[in-house]
């Protein structure tokens, strides 16, 4: 792909206020699910560990995936909302203070305690399927739509998904780091995490918008390929020698990305095809 065809979807003004746009609708639609109420013991700790949590395109990418094929905002949000939910219990607990870890990874700033910590995401976990299971509307005849998003989410943070991710990347970290391990590292954090949230994303939207097999598997990898530059993206920022291989593998995940998206010629792509320069 000439880099011409490649500059056609860098961000535009148009594309960054409609990302500004879901953002700011997924989080409202999450204030209003995640209230301060009592016990204020459990749902205040809550409250502040999702928004605690760093951003992750993988929610807007599901709401993008779902108005590309068609489908309206409103029906996506609840699930990209579920994402962020999912992505907050994740890191929470892949980044609770533990004085034996090998290769501390930077942890939440707040004043809860570690147990707090460790406690929460189990309780932000199951929020995040009840907020799937309550977009069901009769008036639309989406209960199909809503239990196969249910069954993505199940595998995409179960233990042959994400979870398996970090698990790959713990026993990775405390190996002797040679070349080999790097190598693995980096697909940990760019396929098998990042890679398989993104894919479940899109592939959620997808469906959500009543797409079609076809339309869903491009969209699935296209999200695939998103989340693997956003793992790879990060690995690299933090090994700066690294830097040219970085840009190589970053390019031609882009490419890849951008063929995916060749399928829905005609379509108001520019929105969806941002998010490979999201960095």
């Amino acid at each position: 792909m000439s880099r011409t065809h490649e500059n056609h979807h860098v961000p535009t003004s148009t594309s960054i206020v409609v990302s500004a746009s879901i953002t700011a609708d997924i989080e409202a639609h999450l204030k209003q699910s995640i209230t301060l109420k009592p016990p204020l013991s459990v749902h205040e700790p809550m409250y502040n560990l999702v928004f605690s949590a760093p951003p992750n395109s993988a929610p807007s990418l599901c709401v993008a995936a779902c108005e590309l094929v068609g489908g309206h905002r409103s029906k996506a949000i609840a699930a990209a909302s579920a994402l962020r939910l999912l992505h907050a219990a994740n890191f929470t607990h892949e980044h609770l203070p533990l004085t034996d870890s090998p290769s501390p990874s930077p942890v939440i700033h707040n004043s809860y305690d570690p147990s707090i910590q460790l406690l929460m995401p189990d309780a932000i976990l199951p929020l995040g399927f009840e907020l799937l299971a309550q977009s069901y509307n009769p008036a639309q005849n989406n209960s199909d739509r809503v239990l196969r998003v249910i069954v993505e989410f199940a595998r995409a943070f179960g233990s042959k998904g994400i979870l398996d991710g970090q698990y790959r990347q713990r026993v990775v970290s405390i190996s002797n780091g040679d070349e080999v391990d790097n190598a693995e590292r980096v697909d940990c954090s760019g396929r098998e995490k990042e890679g398989k949230m993104h894919a479940c994303a899109a592939a959620c939207g997808a469906i959500l918008g009543d797409a079609n097999e076809e339309e869903t598997e491009k969209l699935r990898t296209f999200g695939l390929y998103v989340g693997m530059i956003q793992g790879y993206s990060i690995k690299f920022m933090r090994e700066r020698e690294e830097e040219k291989e970085a840009e190589r593998t970053i390019k031609e995940l882009r490419n890849l990305a951008l063929k995916e998206l060749e399928h829905f010629h005609g379509r108001k792509l520019e929105p969806i095809s941002s998010f490979i320069y999201c960095l």
